[in-house]
């Protein structure tokens, strides 16, 4: 395909594996050519398939086996295009098999991983512009007043850098809680002179800036209980977090974020534990590993793209390094 005719619908993460049901898992991205979508035309679908949905194939052919779309017709860039978690919810008899995603809005939908069936879905408070969610199939209704395109501004929340991106929640089994790291930031979609695009191609382009009330913390980490689909605590703190999440089985969830803070959080509320500075922004997935019988945390920062520098005007006081370079940091958890 030519380049100039290539127009979002793209894969941001990596897939996921179900080892029980030999699928794999992908979220595309919404495309970028929102205008001749925007208004339905008498005979044709305007629902953009695939794009912002969760797609499971066989891996030994390559078959598409289900789809299921969560957002129709995204006029906003607010992609529903990251990790796919398999979960298990709920114990005993009432377990369960899941598979988890959110968009960008922090809108978490669970659907079945052997049939892409519409389960459940909740919302963690950051966006204004879905209206409504089906409770038989998670169809969103949303609010016509804020599509772009009809000359006017809108705000809308969260920000196309998104509550929630490809940075990724970490689920704890043992806890059944997932720790998922959010922005608070909004955007004014404002229209563009005729014959500019933007990103989207109903030339549109987006300021961000704070959520309305804002007290100046950006960054929020919420703890939510899978089998109650409410928050168990809330942190919030002045720079937003940039990793994903790690929680370990010592009751000890780990993130950085855009300030070049490392922390540990204890899992059960959320207080910060113990912090250190990195040499630039950390905006990898950390992971734990064990080596002569002592467990360590391994974190690389560095070269982070737009998701560490779409936010900083809001944070004038942080300043990270012009030039980036990746480094690998290793921490050992005492004992």
């Amino acid at each position: 395909m030519d380049y100039a005719a290539r127009n979002g619908g793209t894969i941001w993460t990596a897939g996921s594996y179900d080892r029980e049901n030999n699928l794999v898992f992908f979220g595309p991205a919404p495309t970028y050519d929102t205008k001749p979508l925007r208004n339905l035309v008498p005979g044709a679908n305007n629902d953009a398939l695939y794009t912002n949905a969760t797609i499971a194939l066989n891996p030994d052919t390559g078959k598409l086996v289900w789809h299921y779309q969560h957002l129709k017709n995204d006029q906003m860039d607010l992609d529903w295009a990251y990790e796919r978690q398999i979960m298990t919810v709920g114990k005993g008899a009432s377990a369960r098999r899941v598979l988890v995603t959110a968009g960008k809005a922090a809108m978490h939908d669970a659907l079945d991983p052997k049939t892409g069936k519409y389960l459940f879905s909740f919302d963690l408070g950051m966006q204004n512009y879905i209206t409504k969610v089906d409770p038989k199939t998670g169809e969103k209704t949303v609010d016509p007043e804020l599509i772009p395109g009809d000359g006017k501004s809108k705000f809308i929340c969260p920000s196309a850098g998104g509550a929630k991106n490809y940075n990724p929640s970490g689920y704890n089994p043992d806890s059944g809680l997932l720790f998922v790291p959010l922005v608070e930031a909004c955007m004014d979609l404002v229209p563009l002179p005729a014959g500019q695009r933007g990103l989207l191609s109903t030339g549109v382009r987006t300021n961000i800036r704070p959520m309305p009330d804002s007290d100046g913390n950006y960054g929020r980490l919420v703890a939510v209980d899978l089998a109650t689909k409410k928050p168990v605590w809330i942190t919030r703190e002045r720079a937003p977090i940039m990793t994903s999440t790690l929680p370990t089985a010592g009751g000890v969830v780990f993130a950085g974020a855009i300030d070049r803070s490392f922390s540990a959080y204890d899992e059960k509320t959320g207080k910060r534990l113990w912090t250190t500075r990195l040499g630039d922004v950390p905006n990898s997935n950390p992971i734990s590993y064990e080596v002569n019988g002592r467990q360590y945390i391994a974190v690389v920062t560095g070269s982070g793209g737009v998701r560490t520098t779409n936010f900083v005007n809001m944070m004038p006081e942080i300043k990270n390094p012009t030039m980036r370079t990746a480094q690998i940091w290793v921490f050992e958890v005492p004992k």
